[in-house]
């Protein structure tokens, strides 16, 4: 659609600048191109980036039950071991999702990334808690970094029609990353020692950085960036993927001048967006990353079960994981984002008062219900990556997204330090009860969500 076009759509009482015209017109041509080969490249090689941010930030949770014994780790120790990496998490979010507006999707994921491949070979090489609890600290500024930056690359290059399923297949890559990271620690680590995981990541880092930092730019940033040469450049390769097209109507978009601010995810528009999806980033992360980092240890030093089952329990968990998410892909579209999250919260919810009003003795009844209720609560995560770029505008989607992503480190790091203080003074049952509280606060929390689904972004957040 021409920028003639557009002023005729925006009626006699609105005028629009030849700029925002042009960006409206290159924005209508990215959504008339159905999905197509040229979008595979970037959401495999984003989701390569993905994949390595989930095994780094599960190999510590496989390597944790040699540690206790080789360092004589007390449950404290580990939970402030395994808090590390969501501390530095949180302040790569903030980092890289301001770098993300400034300098750009690409390059802000290629740095995280590259972080986080050199730190994993630090990781390798450490003898104590302390120099573990630094390395995990700094590795974690790269996976904090990467993954809100990526979930808004990738949605920018999504079209309103089926983004959510285009979206989660991307998406899909994390919960493999864990399992992954989950199987090599199951039969690894018993053979070859507790480091072999930080060192699988090393090499594999550095060729994902290389590639990510080959990617296009995000079209929809180089146009909010008045970079309209470029976009269109980018644009004219994705037409040239497919003869299919689908007419849609121009719409206006805000003018590049309006600069990015961390302070207008509190304006009148955005105000009640954000608390609302920061209390189910807070409820669900806080929940289910608590869960999954214990596991291991729990199994093995609390249950007394032998290493290598422990981690083959805590691998059915993120097999689970990735079932449930398989549904989710196919069906996210249809239910919408609002009514998925609030089922999976309240049956997680569930799965758990069992153990808290009956009793956590049974490891048998634990690894059925933890498993199943990791399973469902852990999508939530998933469609969050997918709904927080939805609820922004260009100009601060990186940073919306980001800022979301802080209350997941907080909770992740929360979630695991609660969990340890209150199975050694309190005891397991009090830990499934509090958290099956929390889930349903996340419930109640996404009652109050916008709808998304097959809806244009420009339109979500103007």
């Amino acid at each position: 659609m021409s920028a003639q076009r557009l002023e005729e759509t925006v009626g006699t009482g609105g005028v629009i600048s030849a700029d925002a015209a042009k960006a409206a017109d290159l924005i209508a041509r990215m959504e008339s191109v159905p999905f197509s080969k040229w979008h595979v490249w970037p959401r495999v090689i984003m989701g390569s980036a993905t994949f390595f941010d989930a095994f780094t930030a599960l190999a510590l949770a496989s390597a944790t039950p040699v540690l206790i014994q080789l360092w004589h780790l007390t449950p404290a120790q580990v939970g402030y071991l395994l808090a590390a990496s969501y501390l530095g998490q949180f302040a790569g979010a903030l980092v890289f999702g301001w770098l993300g507006e400034r300098i750009g999707r690409v390059m802000s994921a290629t740095f995280a990334t590259l972080i986080m491949a050199v730190f994993s070979l630090a990781c390798a090489f450490t003898g104590n808690f302390y120099q573990m609890f630094v390395c995990r600290l700094i590795q974690g500024i790269g996976v904090g970094g990467e993954m809100p930056v990526a979930a808004t690359y990738v949605n920018e290059l999504s079209r309103a029609h089926g983004r959510g399923r285009f979206f989660m297949l991307y998406e899909l890559i994390f919960p493999i990353g864990l399992f992954a990271a989950a199987v090599s620690g199951a039969e690894l680590v018993p053979v070859y020692g507790w480091n072999i995981l930080f060192f699988l990541g090393v090499i594999p880092g550095l060729m994902i950085t290389v590639l990510v930092s080959r990617l296009p730019e995000s079209p929809r940033w180089l146009i909010r960036r008045g970079r309209f040469v470029e976009a269109e450049a980018i644009i004219r390769q994705i037409e040239a993927s497919t003869e299919k097209r689908t007419p849609v109507a121009a719409v206006p978009v805000q003018s590049q001048a309006q600069k990015s601010r961390w302070r207008e995810l509190f304006s009148p528009i955005y105000r009640f967006r954000t608390l609302i999806v920061w209390v189910i980033w807070a409820t669900a992360y806080g929940v289910t990353n608590g869960l999954n980092n214990w596991l291991p240890s729990l199994y093995n030093t609390y249950y007394h079960l032998p290493l290598q089952a422990s981690l083959r329990f805590s691998l059915l968990t993120n097999a689970t994981q990735i079932a449930v998410l398989l549904i989710c892909i196919f069906i996210i579209d249809g239910v919408g984002r609002k009514a998925w999250m609030r089922t999976c919260f309240i049956i997680g919810a569930l799965l758990l008062l069992p153990l808290a009003v009956f009793g956590a003795n049974d490891v048998t009844r634990v690894i059925i219900l933890v498993t199943l209720s990791y399973g469902v609560m852990s999508t939530v995560n998933t469609v969050l990556y997918l709904y927080t770029p939805e609820i922004y505008p260009t100009r601060m989607r990186a940073i919306g997204t980001a800022a979301g992503t802080c209350w997941l480190r907080l909770a992740s790091a929360a979630g695991p330090i609660v969990f340890g203080l209150m199975m050694q003074s309190i005891g397991i049952e009090s830990v499934f009860l509090l958290f099956a509280g929390i889930a349903l606060i996340g419930a109640l929390a996404t009652t109050q969500m916008i709808e998304t689904r097959n809806r244009r972004l420009e339109e979500i957040a103007p």
